[in-house]
């Protein structure tokens, strides 16, 4: 009897480590998680909470997904992009300007060609708009996928303009007078801030556009190509320096934050702003209803299309150092899907490039306005720090404020930057 009851004990344990044997026998491949590093430019409160919330929801639905997220300012995300593509401690999903800022991490084999999947899966290539992708493109591929599409405007005060009898000016002409007439009734016209000297390449993005032929300046942003002799270049840096040698710009300008500028205008300080429609939500949180938008005038004797915008999409490329390009896609595709942007429309009145998501049912008036004028150019002139080689940018932008301190004239700097490009000729395979 009692080697029965053993034998049942034993029997027992038997089938429990049998069964325990089983369960942890069982493939994993559903169960394993796998991590991938996400890196975006938006470590402000107000904005990381959106990308911290669609992560959430991804990883939700996909248990086997890890996404880590870090978060880089503007500028820093810079240089930490640089470190980074030098090593194999890449992010899998990671921030990215277009033009050529995109395109370095091409030719250095960083980013991963998309088009595959963009091929494979339709319904997402063509839910975006062409006008986002295509600055995303090399030799005939995509490696990224516009997040935002921007558009950059003259924000201005309508109480003020009003008041002078002032309309929007649609020339250079035009516009030097409503500048001049606001100066002479004792209103700054124009709020600037380039300590960082991005904010004054925005003007020298339309200004190069405006003046330069359009077959010359890509000639010239293409680093195997660029030699920067036109003229134009020289016009549009001394267009630009007269703004301020006039006195339309505040006082400073070389040691003012962008963002310092805006609340000048807010506070009713200034009479415009040189601003990105992503900025449109801010503006009319801080001046409801008492402001309009005007794009860049058009300069009748500049050799370029006068039709096209100063703006660009940013977006996301995928490391080609991935060890999980599948999981890393899988999450960009969430990321960039229809509903993600209708959410990052209201949640954070920023313009996505993706068809639909900006309509006048879900979006203010203002940002509806802004999308159609992105729609209705001829083409976009991208940033200008994003469309050339880093070390022309390194030399270009940096003499935008030697040009405000009348330390450099024009022809110094086209100077310099032609000896640069020179350089970079011979540096790009």
């Amino acid at each position: 009897m009692k080697t029965s009851k053993l034998l049942i004990i034993l029997l027992s344990v038997l089938l429990v480590l049998s069964l325990t044997a089983c369960q942890s026998s069982e493939p994993t491949g559903g169960t394993d998680q796998v991590e991938i590093k996400f890196l975006h430019k938006w470590p402000q409160p107000e904005y990381s909470v959106y990308f911290d919330e669609v992560v959430a929801a991804f990883m939700k639905d996909n248990p086997n997904i890890k996404v880590s997220v870090e978060a880089v300012g503007d500028e820093p995300i810079k240089d930490k992009l640089r470190i980074l593509m030098g090593t194999d401690n890449q992010p899998d999903v990671f921030f990215s300007w277009s033009g050529e800022f995109a395109t370095k991490f091409v030719r250095s084999n960083n980013a991963l060609d998309l088009t595959p999947y963009l091929d494979k899966d339709t319904e997402w290539k063509n839910s975006i708009m062409e006008a986002g992708l295509e600055p995303f493109t090399y030799d005939g591929k995509s490696y990224g996928i516009p997040f935002r599409i921007n558009g950059k405007f003259f924000v201005y005060n309508t109480e003020m303009f009003n008041k002078l009898g002032l309309e929007k000016p649609k020339t250079w002409d035009e516009f030097m007078t409503v500048l001049e007439t606001l100066k002479q009734n004792g209103i700054t016209p124009i709020g600037f801030g380039n300590i960082y000297p991005w904010a004054g390449c925005h003007y020298l993005t339309g200004l190069n556009q405006k003046f330069v032929a359009q077959d010359v300046r890509l000639k010239d942003y293409n680093p195997k190509t660029g030699e920067f002799t036109d003229r134009g270049y020289i016009k549009a840096l001394e267009y630009f320096k007269s703004i301020n040698d006039k006195g339309y710009f505040i006082e400073g300008v070389n040691s003012t934050e962008h963002n310092m500028s805006n609340q000048m205008f807010y506070g009713e300080q200034v009479a415009m702003i040189y601003v990105e429609l992503e900025e449109f939500k801010e503006v009319e949180d801080n001046l409801p209803g008492k402001w309009d938008f005007f794009k860049l005038p058009d300069i009748p004797e500049g050799k370029g299309n006068q039709n096209f915008l100063t703006g660009a999409p940013d977006g996301f490329l995928v490391s080609a150092k991935t060890k999980h390009p599948e999981e890393a896609v899988k999450f960009l595709q969430y990321l960039t899907n229809k509903a993600n942007a209708d959410k990052l429309v209201q949640q954070l009145g920023w313009p996505s490039p993706i068809i639909g998501a900006v309509n006048e049912e879900n979006s203010p008036e203002f940002l509806v306005r802004g999308m159609k004028a992105i729609e209705e150019a001829e083409g976009m002139a991208l940033w200008l720090d994003t469309d050339i080689h880093i070390k022309i940018s390194d030399v270009y932008l940096p003499n935008l404020q030697e040009l405000i301190n009348g330390t450099k004239t024009p022809e110094q700097i086209m100077s310099e930057v032609q000896k640069v490009a020179k350089e970079v000729q011979n540096e790009v395979e």
